[in-house]
């Protein structure tokens, strides 16, 4: 069955004091066009990242997400107490040229310590280990599943609206045929009042009976009928071959469009070319939602 280009997949997984999130969303677009947010401890994968996500979706304009959130504990900063001892050191012997008192417990010149460059060191600087990169990438694998399934069934909403549409176009092009045979009787009776009014009964009736057939035979839909008929059925038999085939279902579209156009063309009657407007009316939808499919 089809498949949508519209998606969206998330998964977390917990390593080591920190959760590894991705989130993925995709819309249609005629090609795979990836954009990327990734946390800076794996942007070295990027490369594998972006193969990953190939493999998976082919085509979509895709938006990727991958960060890191850390525990409190994994967070938590480092106080470089030599660096603090000598800041003091210094303030202190300072103070004493300048004659400066400290407070008593201290606390003002602990807050002005602590603000100090260099005083509190951070362990954010930390290189990826095969472990973790084994659990973001499957992460990542899990997040793309996710998407795949939501695309799956959205693809299965739009294979039943293309269905309900098709069979509607199918039952407007049945719905032709009264008014096809009335038709030509209709053009028939009038090339004949024609002649009457204008010439009276003075024509060679062989002749006019061969021009008839001519003019008629050109204005006949039959084959037009046959083929718009083909291509719906192709359509519905496309739709099965399973996801990919967004492409070949635009081109079946085009056909059928033509097909009705020219069913149009050569309706030179009110209730035929109501009936061509709907079928056009369903195709349009139709091209619409295609530009969706895989």
């Amino acid at each position: 069955m089809i498949q949508s280009m519209t998606g969206y997949g998330k998964s977390v997984a917990e390593y080591n004091g920190k959760k590894i999130h991705v989130e993925i969303k995709s819309l249609n677009s005629k090609a795979l066009d990836l954009s990327t947010r990734i946390a800076p401890l794996y942007r070295e994968k990027e490369m594998e990242i972006r193969q990953i996500v190939a493999a998976a979706l082919e085509r979509g304009k895709v938006d990727l997400n991958i960060w890191i959130e850390k525990d409190d504990v994994a967070t938590v900063s480092t106080i470089n107490k030599d660096i603090v001892t000598g800041y003091f050191n210094q303030i202190n012997e300072l103070s004493n040229d300048l004659g400066l008192t400290m407070s008593k417990d201290g606390n003002d010149w602990m807050k002005i310590l602590l603000r100090m460059p260099d005083v509190m060191s951070h362990t954010d600087v930390e290189e990826l280990t095969d472990e973790e990169w084994a659990v973001a990438s499957e992460v990542l694998k899990d997040a793309l599943k996710n998407l795949v399934d939501f695309r799956k069934q959205e693809g299965e909403a739009l294979a039943k609206k293309f269905t309900e549409k098709i069979e509607n176009i199918r039952s407007y092009l049945a719905g032709i045929e009264p008014y096809e045979a009335e038709r030509t009787e209709k053009i028939r009776q009038r090339i004949l009042d024609s002649l009457e009014q204008h010439i009276g009964g003075e024509y060679d009736k062989n002749r006019l009976e061969q021009e008839m057939i001519y003019y008629i035979e050109k204005l006949d839909i039959s084959e037009e009928k046959q083929r718009l008929t083909n291509h719906l059925n192709y359509f519905l038999e496309t739709m099965k071959d399973g996801k990919g085939q967004g492409k070949k279902l635009g081109f079946i579209a085009q056909e059928m469009g033509r097909e009705i156009n020219t069913t149009g063309s050569k309706s030179n009657q009110a209730e035929m070319q109501n009936i061509v407007v709907k079928m056009k009316d369903e195709l349009e939808q139709i091209k619409e939602q295609v530009l969706n499919v895989m």
